[in-house]
């Protein structure tokens, strides 16, 4: 029995999938950074959502019924860590959208070297997507620490 591809075909195709697998290499590095931004983000929402319980306790055991300097303060700080852990959900939402973008985009390149069909176009708008996904991830992040550090009405110099 002959084999089922000419051997010149079967080396062609094997010299394909090692291109896409060398090229599929920077897109890796790219999730392991997208996933080590996840858990850093991941610690930070589990910080700002225990202060903000416990802010919600302090609210809520005060048994005075008129509004103190303190109160008024706690009051201002929880709304600062409302908007502190909508940004970083918004952020870790962004770098999950990036590291799917950049899954597909691994898997168009195996898709196109296996299929013979040339999908580079699309794989290069997912790869771009991905990297807004990233960009905006990034800005929400820094947007957050900017809130984090300067909470205190201290300005940065």
């Amino acid at each position: 029995m002959g084999d089922l591809l000419p051997r010149a075909a079967m080396e062609s195709h094997i010299t394909d999938i090692t291109r896409v697998i060398q090229l599929a290499v920077a897109p890796v590095f790219l999730l392991t950074a997208i996933g080590t931004l996840i858990a850093v983000l991941n610690v930070r929402l589990g910080r700002n959502v225990d202060r903000r319980r416990l802010m919600e306790e302090e609210l809520r055991g005060s048994t005075e019924n008129k509004q103190t300097d303190e109160q008024r303060a706690r009051q201002r700080e929880l709304r600062l860590l409302a908007r502190r852990i909508r940004l970083i959900y918004f952020a870790m939402l962004s770098a999950g959208l990036g590291a799917l973008l950049v899954c597909l985009v691994v898997a168009g390149a195996f898709v196109g070297a296996l299929v013979a069909v040339d999908i580079s176009r699309e794989v290069a708008v997912l790869f771009i997507l991905a990297m807004f996904a990233v960009i905006g991830c990034l800005g929400m992040f820094l947007r957050e620490v900017f809130l984090a550090v300067t909470a205190g009405g201290h300005k940065i110099p």
